[in-house]
Order: structure tokens, then C-alpha cells, then sequence
């Protein structure tokens, strides 16, 4: 290691980073977890589900768009963090209609697993029940946007891997909803394949490739072999595109 690397402290644990790096590449390169569900590596942070907020100093902030300083002091895994984290979790739950027994997801979400790793065991919260339009037109791909947790995994996986610019966030607060960048605004006249990685990233059941569902049984599902924390230090872009 160079005399001129630079260091940070994650809970007591000095890791180094690299200019450019965010608190939260270097704390998974470190294979440090920090928990999160709109992060993914290889795409640009948005800093969109707050899951990863750590304290650094007096304040706290997200991770995933934090620049890594010299000397940065960080706290990450404190009761009093990952019960913030379980309130956000339980939204997140309750802002949309995550039946998670009869969801073709289940034992592969993203959600459900972060709230296994939380020790969710309500949703706390007053369900909304949203009513949100479910996009069935295209011949491969079904888009169910009362899932969707506006993590926008999907809008920069389109844009920046494949290319297509497919999806876009409309709206704010609670208005905010997915939307389809074709003239009809429906899935079917967009350029969206099966094979796309935005078709793929959908950390929940809100995007899901037909034919695809129920196909393994429980028990060897990703979420019944691995806990979140485990995937979240193996993620790569090029895993997801072989997969």
C-alpha cells in the first residue's frame, strides 16, 4: 500500500479509498456493509432511499453520495441508525401494496430481505394502498408500479447501460411515479428487452419478465440462502447482465 494513501475510519475500522470514491464505494470495497437498496456499483448514486445514512461528525448523511475525506470519523452500525433505517424500511412497505406471500418476487426482494435483516416485524404504519396503473402491454415485460419504491435503479440502469433512456421519475413526494418515455407512455412502444439490464434491476416486483416467475422453489431462493447483507458486498453490473 502507498505511504500516500488515504484512509477513513468506519466504526473504529481504518480502510483506505481512492480519490473519487464515495464513503459508500469505499466501505463496500472494504467489504464493509452499509445498508441500501438504490445504491447499485457501476451505476451513478442518487441517494434516493436514504437507507444508508451514516453519522459523520454531528451530522448525518447518505453514504453512496458522500465523497470519502482523509480523516472522516463515520459511524454506521448503531441501534439508533438501523432503527432509523427499519422506520424507513416500514415506508417503504406501507407506500405501496407489498403482499409479499402472493408476490412473484418474494424470496428475491430486495425489500423484504432488508427488512429480515432490520428485524422488521410490522409495518408500523397505516398501509396507503395505492392505486397505481399496471403496464401490461408489452409482450415479455410487466411493469406493476404499485411495487415500485422510486429507487430509480431502473432509470440509470437504462440510461447509462443500456443505453435506451427507457424510464424517467415524474411527479414529487407523494405524486411521484415511474413513467415510460415512449409517445403512448406504455412499455410496449419503448425499446425495452427482456435482456436489458434495467429490465432486471428492479429490486423489488415492480418490473418483472414474464415466464420468469415461480421457477425456483422455495428454499433456494436468493434471499433463503443469502442475507442481504451478504449480496450487497457482491454486486457487480457484470453479474446482474449474466444473470
Amino acid at each position: 500500500m502507498s505511504p500516500d494513501t488515504n484512509f477513513i475510519e468506519i466504526d473504529g475500522q481504518k480502510i483506505p479509498f481512492t480519490p473519487g470514491q464515495t464513503v459508500m464505494d469505499a466501505a463496500l470495497a472494504a467489504k464493509i456493509y452499509i445498508p441500501h437498496l438504490c445504491h447499485y456499483p457501476g451505476l451513478t448514486p442518487s441517494g434516493n432511499c436514504r437507507l444508508c445514512v451514516v453519522q459523520i461528525g454531528t451530522k448525518t448523511t447518505a453514504a453512496c453520495i458522500t465523497p470519502a475525506t482523509a480523516g472522516q470519523q463515520i459511524v454506521n452500525d448503531t441501534a439508533a441508525l438501523n432503527e432509523a433505517r427499519k422506520s424507513i424500511t416500514q415506508m417503504l412497505f406501507i407506500e405501496g401494496n407489498h403482499i409479499c406471500p402472493s408476490c412473484e418476487k418474494t424470496g428475491n426482494c430486495k425489500l423484504q430481505a432488508m427488512g429480515y435483516y432490520l428485524g422488521m416485524l410490522d409495518d408500523h404504519f397505516p398501509q396507503f394502498y395505492q392505486r397505481r396503473e399496471i403496464d401490461a402491454s408489452h409482450p415479455d415485460i410487466v411493469l406493476d408500479r404499485s411495487r415500485c419504491i422510486l429507487c430509480d435503479l431502473c432509470v440509470r440502469a437504462s440510461r447509462e447501460i443500456d443505453k435506451k433512456n427507457v424510464f424517467s421519475i415524474a411527479g414529487r413526494g407523494t405524486d411521484a411515479h415511474l413513467i415510460v418515455n415512449s409517445a403512448s407512455g406504455k412499455l410496449a412502444d419503448s425499446r425495452l428487452e427482456k435482456t436489458d439490464l434495467a429490465a432486471a434491476i428492479c429490486p423489488v416486483g415492480a418490473i418483472l419478465v414474464r415466464e420468469a416467475g415461480y421457477q425456483v422453489p422455495i428454499g433456494q431462493r436468493i434471499y433463503d440462502c443469502l442475507t442481504i447483507q451478504e449480496t450487497g458486498l457482491q454486486e457487480s453490473i457484470e453479474d446482474n447482465n449474466d444473470g
